[in-house]
């Protein structure tokens, strides 16, 4: 199978090498591999141009962009700079962070599920992290059918059918719901594990933290959903503050009128879905 690649990278000069090499060992090669420079200052485009000189299928795309590293708008924006470049020759597309070590059979791997699962639209393994104690280990959401915003595959006719990815925070997540919305299931592989080299929102700021509640305002949830996944998220994270943070953000975009990210049936599938979520995991506790 035939895919592409799009690596959004904003100063990465400690990581992307990494991330790179472990691309360029892969046992099934993408056809082609986009890095966009997201208007970095450090040493990020030398190590670009270091691997594009040497491999016919890696590009260079220099994107200006804000020096925030707030979570969703400035990855999509600089992702979404790569897609324009590429055509439709491919049987999937690769979203991935600069900051990754892939197993070398991952995308061979990827490209099985596809192939042997036609329903699939959205694939990818798990997420671990260093531990002080120098071990790997695994660090994804508690809902493992969720495939990390850091290595998603999509198919060709199951990124078409979402529309391409959600220029918000949230985007992760609403590319997802709309994936089931159009009859696609999302596939995660527990045996493709991916070493994660910075651990997860070190680089996001307070305003970044901020955004959570504006999220699952534009997705449609309501206010009783967006308090219980806030409620969950506090919990997880053991830190009330996340709870009020999210419904701060929720009531300031309702309060505005921040337009949503989908059209009034998404939202009700997607509200519909999550209820049913919830009602599944409480039958089987």
């Amino acid at each position: 199978m035939n895919y592409y690649i799009i690596i959004p990278a904003h100063n990465e000069e400690a990581f992307l090498a990494d991330t790179l090499n472990s691309v360029q060992r892969q046992t099934l090669l993408p056809k082609k591999v986009v890095v966009v420079n997201d208007n970095s200052t450090d040493g990020t485009e030398s190590i670009i141009d270091h691997f594009v000189k040497d491999n016919p299928h890696f590009e260079k795309l220099n994107g200006e962009s804000s020096t925030d590293h707030l979570p969703g708008r400035k990855v999509i924006n600089a992702f979404n700079k790569g897609l324009g470049t590429l055509d439709e020759g491919y049987d999937f597309l690769v979203k991935l962070d600069a900051d990754l070590i892939l197993p070398y059979n991952y995308f061979e791997k990827v490209a099985e599920i596809f192939r042997m699962h036609p329903e699939v639209g959205i694939a990818g393994g798990f997420a671990y992290e260093k531990g002080r104690d120098g071990e790997w280990k695994l660090n994804h959401p508690m809902n493992k059918d969720h495939v990390r915003g850091a290595f998603k595959a999509y198919t060709r006719v199951c990124f078409r059918a979402i529309g391409g990815l959600r220029n918000a925070m949230g985007w992760d997540t609403v590319d997802e719901l709309l994936a089931q919305y159009h009859g696609f299931r999302i596939f995660t592989d527990e045996t493709l594990k991916v070493k994660h080299l910075r651990p997860t929102g070190k680089a996001y700021n307070k305003k970044a933290r901020l955004l959570q509640g504006e999220a699952m305002y534009t997705m449609g949830y309501g206010l009783l959903l967006s308090g219980l996944a806030s409620l969950k998220m506090a919990l997880k994270q053991r830190n009330l503050n996340v709870f009020f943070h999210n419904l701060s953000g929720f009531f300031k975009a309702r309060k505005n009128k921040v337009p949503f990210l989908i059209s009034k049936e998404e939202a009700r599938f997607i509200r519909n879905l999550r209820w049913k979520n919830i009602g599944d995991k409480l039958l089987h506790k």
